[in-house]
């Protein structure tokens, strides 16, 4: 059991519920303010059982502890980072002798634990650097006084933490059905609609799960957390408590912490009249963010949307008796333009962004003003298959299904006009970019090797490092690698429920990026790279994405590869 001797109330309660306002002074000045207050409790602990929100300021470590007193306990910890990157550190360290309380009856005080264990920095057991939610689970872990360490080192930031010795029974987290995507299934000019499948929690564990819709037009969100940060950006920050002032640690107001007096009148995003939803709950601050809990359907309409406007949606499963949540895969969508056209004219030489929503199709036009000998046709599935039809004059010339990055030439014709048929797949809407040109050499996507997959060298793998190379052409493009830390059971079919592969680098996080490099070579024979990537983790799994970025600035990313350090060097 994780000690509970100083944990109250408060600390569970109204931090879970809730985003928070940052304090701008210095930590030092408002923790001995605090401090001044006798009935002001010990906020460094972890409780077992129960989500916990605090606060980092930049630069500043955070340390929190518990006890765990005896061995093959099992044990899961989950950090939830806010609106900033944050990172962390699990480590463990042997239980003083007299920790047991035996004469008085009485544990010894955590402080005066972690003043005997304040030179040992103890074992590491778990570290992560990002802004992903992410947990360590151990079935057996051993007693001793675990720390668990935090830093921000971009911005002052939110964060929750979770802790508990009986994860099977607790499953605090709605959990996510196998297909956690967010399907969009009807496009409009001013309404999307979207539709996902239940989390177990409600169907098989009984459990009250609403469901909360997050609409922005920035990006998609990886946690209800990040977004309650950002509902509350423009709000003031915490005034720290002036000297003298007589509050109470219970008494939220005097941090700026929001109140329950929200009326909730404030018009945003609503359903048709006809969708019976039951009551909404409706948040439009100043930023450009609405949030929408809807109760327990799957299908939901937004509407009051701009023509021709990309928006990014995103789905939590929020347990209504915790206020504890779980993402899922968030999508996004453009609406209709204001004036509806059957044909859409592909203008040469230029991307152009498509979307079919389930089962649908679109045409394209496409008539070169001059006279030419070939047409160039590339296309750029972002999520699932499509199919791609070409007529030239009426005569069909290709008829083809698409995944990934495909190129097709047609023989060209004077004062040819060709109709282009896209078709979507029957699992949900499809995005993808299309490039049609009468000029092959000055086409915006980048020119790609036969083979656009990742070879990674056994041989020359270590406990930090592996060593890669990929395919390049006889055109000189950039390439840039990024990394990701995932978990070792990270699958294929995880990989195809990742954000849609149009996404470039510059949707990755920094801390991700590797490098950028130029090469090409007229002999392809040649035209080769390597690259060793350090600083890696021990027995840790990776995954590995190269992006090849065009003098247009599309870029096309290669197959994803999932490595592995050595776990003894």
């Amino acid at each position: 059991m994780i000690l509970l001797q100083w944990c109250v109330a408060w600390l569970l309660l109204p931090l879970c519920s809730r985003a928070q306002k940052l304090p701008t002074r210095d930590e030092e000045l408002f923790q001995m303010q605090i401090r001044d207050k006798a009935f002001f409790h010990d906020s460094s602990v972890i409780p077992d059982g129960a989500e916990i929100s605090s606060y980092l300021f930049r630069d500043t470590p955070k340390r929190y502890f518990f006890v765990v007193e005896e061995d093959n306990t099992p044990l899961s910890v989950t950090v939830t980072p806010c609106d900033a990157p944050l990172e962390w550190k699990l480590s463990l360290q042997e239980l003083p002798e007299d920790t047991s309380g035996e004469g008085s009856g009485e544990p010894e005080p955590l402080e005066q634990q972690r003043q005997q264990i304040n030179n040992d920095e103890g074992t590491e057991l778990f570290s992560y650097k990002g802004n992903d939610v992410e947990y360590f689970v151990s079935s057996t872990s051993p007693s001793g006084l675990y720390q668990l360490e935090l830093i921000s080192t971009e911005k002052d930031t939110h964060f929750k933490v979770y802790a508990t010795t009986t994860p099977e029974s607790d499953q605090p987290y709605p959990e996510l059905p196998y297909d956690p995507r967010v399907d969009v299934t009807s496009l409009g000019r001013t309404t999307v609609t979207l539709a996902w499948k239940p989390s177990p929690t409600a169907s098989l564990l009984k459990q009250p799960i609403q469901y909360c819709v997050v609409i922005n037009k920035e990006h998609n969100f990886k946690s209800f957390c990040a977004v309650e940060a950002k509902l509350s950006a423009d709000d003031a920050f915490m005034m720290a408590p002036k000297p003298g002032l007589d509050f109470s640690p219970f008494d939220f107001a005097h941090f700026g912490f929001p109140s329950d007096s929200n009326s909730g009148k404030e018009r945003g995003f609503v359903t048709k009249p006809s969708s019976k939803l039951g009551r909404h709950f409706y948040s439009k601050p100043k930023v450009d963010i609405h949030k929408i809990c809807i109760g327990n359907k799957n299908i939901f309409t937004v509407s009051d949307l701009k023509p021709d406007t990309q928006y990014y949606f995103d789905m939590f499963a929020v347990n209504s008796d915790s206020n504890m949540s779980t993402a899922y895969l968030g999508t996004f969508a453009r609406t209709k333009e204001e004036a509806k056209q059957k044909t859409v004219e592909l203008k040469d030489g230029k991307v152009t962004d498509v979307f079919i929503k389930r089962k649908g199709a679109k045409f394209l036009r496409f008539a070169p003003v001059s006279s030419h000998q070939k047409v160039t046709f590339f296309i750029h599935s972002c999520l699932d298959a499509i199919q791609i039809q070409v007529r030239r004059d009426g005569k069909l010339l290709l008829s083809q299904n698409v995944e990934s990055v495909r190129q097709f030439q047609i023989r060209g014709k004077p004062k040819a006009k060709y109709l282009v048929r896209l078709k979507g797949n029957k699992k949900g809407a499809s995005m993808l970019k299309i490039l049609a040109t009468s000029r092959p050499s000055k086409q915006s996507f980048p020119s790609l090797p036969d083979d656009t997959r990742i070879k990674a060298f056994d041989k020359l793998r270590t406990c930090s490092s592996v060593t890669v190379a990929w395919l390049g052409t006889q055109e000189r493009n950039k390439f840039c690698i990024y990394k990701k830390e995932v978990d070792d059971d990270y699958s294929d079919e995880q990989k195809k429920r990742e954000q849609n592969q149009c996404l470039g680098p510059d949707t990755r996080k920094k801390s991700e990026k590797v490098l950028c490099k130029y090469f090409h070579s007229q002999n392809l024979q040649k035209a080769v790279t390597t690259e060793t990537i350090r600083g890696l983790l021990p027995r840790k799994s990776y995954l590995l994405d190269v992006y090849v970025i065009g003098h247009g600035g599309h870029s096309v990313k290669y197959q994803s590869k999932l490595v592995k350090t050595r776990k003894f060097c």
